[in-house]
């Protein structure tokens, strides 16, 4: 499964983007892994690669948020 190992090293990276093209590739990469691993869990159902996705989803919810700034109070 070199999907998963590949899931597990995004997750593992530090996760400084100094730029926001840093952001957007990274939460394009996370994307693309969440969609590919959700393929391979739809035929194995296998627990451990829905929890490798709930995992992903949050840093990349996180980088996403950051790339949209904070909102504006008025």
């Amino acid at each position: 499964m070199d999907l998963i190992k590949k899931a597990q090293e995004f997750e593992t990276r530090k996760m400084r983007f100094p730029t926001t093209s840093d952001r957007v590739l990274a939460a394009r990469e996370a994307k693309s892994l969440i969609l590919s691993l959700n393929e391979v869990y739809k035929e194995n159902k296998d627990s451990n690669i829905m929890d490798i996705m709930k995992r992903l989803t949050v840093i990349k919810q996180r980088i996403e948020k950051r790339l949209k700034g904070k909102p504006l109070t008025s």
